[in-house]
């Protein structure tokens, strides 16, 4: 494990930046507590927005999504119905974390692939099926004395890290957890774990979120990062 050791007070005060962000990000009207519907559309089909805005109540925004085809590889269209008065977001008291820890802010080896790749990744409303995401490079790190390549794909210019490990299902989401990667230099990226976060179908059953494929499992806890939510009046949520 290499892992850069920086003095926890100063090293921290951006994480808890990060966790307040974090906090007004889920909670805001098109958040991940916000979004109450996914609509997809008949085959050939293109949304109508001023339709579906037609008589929803102040609160609610109406937006477009699109996806590929599992089967048919087209284009499907649909809308998302996002309502800032929410119960989830009525509900919400906070997303519990494990205390910062400057040994899970990790250095590793990033070699692109020419061309990139496409790698199979199961999605969780997906039945089992997969959705091939493009992986630009491998990342490459030892944790535990097991050595790792993981496969982070492009999301929007930005590598996504999708992992899993042992604490999901008793102290983290079920599905595993997402990070956001970051260049540091030629060949080589650094992994916060300390920010690693719920998924977006952490918050709402209406997302479809990719699963952490076998190569980014690790075998040891990963005690770092956010946890689960927390609602406060018995409010199960989607976890």
């Amino acid at each position: 494990m290499s892992a850069a050791m920086p003095d926890i007070a100063s090293a921290s005060a951006p994480w808890e930046a990060w966790r307040t962000e974090r906090h007004r990000s889920v909670t805001a009207p098109t958040g991940n507590l916000a979004l109450v519907e996914t609509r997809w559309l008949p085959a050939g089909e293109r949304p109508d927005l001023d339709a579906a805005r037609t008589g929803q109540r102040e609160s609610v925004t109406v937006t477009t999504v699109a996806r590929t085809g599992m089967i048919t590889g087209e284009a499907e269209h649909g809308l998302r119905f996002w309502d800032a008065a929410s119960p989830a977001i009525g509900h919400f008291v906070r997303t519990d974390a494990f205390p910062y820890d400057p040994a899970w802010v990790l250095e590793a080896t990033y070699t692109p692939v020419e061309g990139a790749r496409r790698v199979a990744f199961e999605h969780i409303r997906d039945n089992g099926g997969t959705r091939d995401l493009v992986v630009p490079g491998d990342i490459a790190l030892t944790v535990g004395g097991t050595d790792y390549t993981l496969s982070a794909f492009d999301d929007d210019g930005t590598l996504l890290l999708v992992f899993g490990d042992p604490t999901n299902g008793d102290t983290t989401y079920g599905a595993g957890r997402f990070l956001f990667v970051r260049h540091t230099g030629e060949g080589r990226v650094l992994l916060d774990f300390n920010r690693a976060f719920v998924p977006p179908c952490g918050f709402s059953d209406q997302y479809n979120c990719p699963m952490p494929p076998r190569q980014n499992r690790f075998h040891l806890p990963v005690e770092a990062g956010e946890k689960l939510p927390v609602f406060r009046d018995g409010y199960a949520g989607t976890h």
